[in-house]
């Protein structure tokens, strides 16, 4: 089956990609309709370099997660490799991308997507993402 790996420990990676996130991370209103930095994210690029991002939420379906609002940070740096994935929560605990993150990794690394290290579950190590994807 192919799929993104699930995450290994929390080594010194993980811990200063969880640092660089929460160091981003503050929800604040922007306007009547839009509110950001509840949920946070890292991406560790193949230079060794860690993106954060945070989400952008709206009234509308305008706004970004916080994994790919990373990601575009890395790109918009000329990288394009994704190593690790790691997302913050509001409650400080960390949690899976959803599907359009996840497609998004898959279509940005079509070729090298399984090697995708995503931490799933920083306290216990735990979980899985889908098993198949389309490609």
């Amino acid at each position: 089956m192919n799929n993104i790996k699930v995450n290994s420990s929390p080594d010194a990676t993980w811990q200063k990609m969880c640092q660089a996130a929460k160091k981003v991370q503050g929800f604040h209103e922007i306007s009547d309709h839009m509110e950001a930095g509840g949920v946070v994210a890292a991406v560790l690029s193949e230079s060794g370099k860690i993106y954060t991002g945070v989400c952008v939420d709206t009234a509308c379906t305008l706004g970004v997660c916080a994994e790919r609002n990373a990601l575009f940070n890395m790109i918009t740096n000329g990288e394009t490799k994704i190593l690790r994935v790691l997302a913050v929560m509001s409650d400080g605990k960390n949690g899976v991308p959803c599907g359009a993150c996840r497609e998004f990794m898959v279509q940005m690394m079509e070729k090298d997507y399984q090697n995708v290290e995503v931490m799933m579950d920083y306290e216990s190590n735990k979980g899985e993402l889908t098993p198949e994807w389309w490609l």
